[in-house]
């Protein structure tokens, strides 16, 4: 089978056939993400083999897994090793993909929308609410700005890096949308922020009395305390990591709910798909920051998805 090396730069290698062992699964791919902590560990020469999401059909089972999984078209997580046409995936963190969705969109949900759909959710009730997210072109905000609305809120604003993305911004749902280079004229009541860094105190600031800001990404950032306390403001941070262990029935509810609002046509994942052999051109897409939505790999290359 082939697979993506990353000694080095990034090439397609021959490499041996897995075979599952005890509690795997053996899964042909047909899609992988490319996305940002990818773009940052072939910059500082990080995990040789990096992990991701994945789409793709169960084509073999080791002992002890259920006989139901043949055959399953599921999406989820590996820890590493998800460039390639067959992979070894845990059942616990791959779930089935519904018959009538799209590669792709479910590509963009079973991770991008899951983070989404828990920072939002961890800014609280958002009925009548107003909502800003950063990083709102990206595999996440874009969902997270669609799911605000669908949970209540009555303005959802997207901030991003580059004018050229304004237009994409609204064209998922924003009532506005701003660069972080201009001026802010207004405070929302729950920031999900995708950023983090320089850009934090700013977004402290934008926070409206009694409001709510969760932090999602890894940028860091720092805060002084004393900026939240006059106006009761709550600063929170969210990771999939510990929902995943300690909480997994959340999951599978923030999972239906993704399933339900992608089938009633609520949310609508946006994905640039690019073929195994044009990886380079999906890195560049991130690092310039051009992408838009979720970036997909398409690892089978004898067959495409409708």
């Amino acid at each position: 089978m082939r697979k993506l090396s990353f000694s080095g730069h990034p090439v397609l290698v021959e490499a041996p056939h897995p075979v599952p062992g005890p509690g795997q699964l053996l899964v042909r791919t047909q899609l992988v993400g490319v996305h940002l902590a990818l773009v940052r560990s072939l910059r500082t020469g990080g995990a040789a083999d990096p992990g991701g999401e994945l789409v793709g059909t169960v084509v073999e089972i080791g002992p002890d897994v259920p006989h139901t999984w043949l055959g399953k078209r599921v999406g989820g997580v590996l820890f590493e090793g998800v460039y390639a046409e067959y992979v070894l995936a845990a059942p616990a963190l791959v779930t089935e993909v519904p018959a009538d969705v799209d590669a792709a969109d479910a590509l963009a949900l079973v991770r991008g929308g899951l983070v989404a759909m828990g920072a939002v959710r961890s800014g609280g009730d958002l009925t009548a609410r107003s909502v800003l997210v950063t990083a709102a072109a990206s595999g996440s905000g874009h969902l997270a700005m669609q799911i605000a609305r669908a949970l209540g809120a009555t303005r959802v604003v997207g901030a991003v890096g580059a004018v050229d993305k304004l237009e994409f911004v609204r064209e998922c749902g924003a009532d506005a949308a701003v660069t972080y280079d201009e001026p802010w004229n207004e405070r929302f009541d729950v920031i999900v922020d995708g950023v983090g860094g320089a850009l934090v105190p700013r977004l402290v600031e934008a926070t409206a009395p009694r409001g709510r800001m969760v932090v999602y990404s890894a940028g860091g950032g720092s805060v002084e305390v004393g900026s939240l306390l006059a106006d009761l403001k709550t600063l929170t941070g969210f990771s999939m990591g510990l929902l995943a262990r300690t909480q997994p029935e959340l999951i599978e509810s923030y999972r239906a709910r993704l399933w339900k609002l992608l089938a009633d046509g609520v949310i609508r994942p946006h994905h640039t798909e690019f073929a195994i052999d044009r990886l380079d051109e999906a890195i560049t897409s991130i690092e310039e920051r051009r992408n838009t939505g979720r970036v997909v790999l398409l690892m089978d290359l004898e067959s495409r998805y409708e």
